[in-house]
């Protein structure tokens, strides 16, 4: 999708400063639009899922509990993603070194199934990069310091990862240096706070509040995480490793600094509370079993979020009146599939359909029930 085609409108306000609110924000300003963007928080995204998210795209790891169509917008935003963080103001770390999948012996038919449910998933979306068994030499080759603690894996090719922090604050400071861009902060807005098409208005409110377009969207619901950053010179992975167990899947997500995250919990609840005492001693002794240096590294945050969700667990975009558009649902896959969301919603606006929804797999994402030229037509405005 090139977002530097020319637009068939000149103006849109974006409702929300997370991760797709900016993504957009950048993508129509650098095609010539003025967009205004409005966030209840503050420029450090602190209410965004996106800042606790471990930002791992893992479209193949990710299908144990990823239907096809979020699996096909995963290897989709790994080409994706370079080109989107190429014209940014900061370089933000990006990796495609693939993904490291480990198991204590005891954990073995665990192991086995998800190996069923991978190679089910490779069948399917044959575009993916065959997953490989490894044996304890070769996952020492991989990640030296993990010696010969692991006898058997999995080896998931070009998978990636990118930081999550680095982005938003790259995205941040690429839309204050912009001249198309006003960012408006501590400034909640909803789509009923404005008249798009008339007078004086945004040719386009796109909603991207994500649990705080509930009010509108009241399908939404939120998923908690619970993520634990910590800082552990002594460990040294260089790619994401995942660890199967049969109550909690633990990631580990090697970022620079010597800074790990590591996260498995998923709840259904929109509780915002700190986290547990259970699930922090369970993700901390889970990483500690996968390399003893995590024993000595220093806690350097324990964060909870909840993620925006339908029910479905895939996002949507709807128009729920003209010239108003509400993205939603990323759930915990935002980083993995936001390039692909941002692209169908680039071709919505564009010409009221998306060739990428329909190859991913999306039919109600396929489509606006309102061309915009229609609506320009209809509000007496040149389009």
């Amino acid at each position: 999708m090139n977002s530097s085609r020319a637009l068939p409108f000149e103006s849109a306000a974006i409702l929300g400063a997370g991760l797709m609110g900016r993504l957009l924000a950048a993508s129509l300003a650098q095609a010539g639009c003025q967009v205004d963007v409005y966030e209840a928080g503050s420029a450090q995204a602190e209410g965004a899922a996106a800042r606790v998210a471990a930002a791992m795209l893992a479209p193949l790891a990710e299908s144990a509990v990823a239907p096809a169509p979020l699996v096909r917008m995963g290897h989709y935003a790994l080409t994706r993603w370079p080109e989107l963080l190429a014209p940014l103001a900061e370089p933000v770390f990006f990796q495609r070194e693939g993904t490291l999948v480990l198991w204590h012996r005891q954990d073995a038919p665990e192991a086995a199934r998800l190996a069923r449910i991978l190679q089910g998933t490779c069948d399917v979306v044959p575009e993916l990069p065959a997953m490989q068994r490894v044996d304890g030499a070769e996952i020492a080759a991989l990640e030296p310091t993990l010696g010969t603690r692991f006898a058997q894996g999995l080896f998931l090719p070009q998978e990636g990862q990118l930081d999550n922090r680095a982005l938003l604050a790259s995205l941040l400071a690429s839309l204050q240096a912009h001249p198309n861009v006003r960012l408006h902060w501590q400034s909640p807005r909803e789509p009923g706070d404005f008249r798009p098409g008339t007078a004086g208005q945004p040719d386009w409110v796109i909603d991207c509040r994500g649990l705080g377009a509930k009010p509108q969207w009241r399908a939404l619901r939120g998923v908690r995480g619970e993520v634990i950053r910590v800082h552990a010179p002594e460990v040294k992975l260089t790619r994401p490793t995942r660890l199967v167990h049969p109550r909690y899947p633990l990631y580990i997500a090697p970022k620079p600094g010597d800074l790990y995250v590591i996260g498995a919990t998923e709840i259904e609840s929109e509780d915002m509370s700190p986290a547990s005492v259970r699930s922090t001693l369970e993700l901390l002794s889970a990483a500690y079993a996968v390399h003893s240096g995590f024993a000595e590294a220093r806690i350097v945050e324990i964060a909870t979020q909840c993620r925006p969700t339908l029910p479905d667990n895939l996002p949507d975009v709807q128009q729920p009146q003209p010239r108003v558009l509400q993205v939603n649902g990323l759930y915990r896959h935002g980083f993995m599939i936001a390039p692909a969301v941002l692209d169908i919603v680039l071709e919505l606006l564009h010409g009221g359909r998306s060739p990428l929804a329909a190859r991913f797999g999306l039919p109600g994402m396929q489509a606006l029930p309102h061309h915009p030229c229609q609506d320009c037509q209809e509000a007496g405005t040149p389009a």
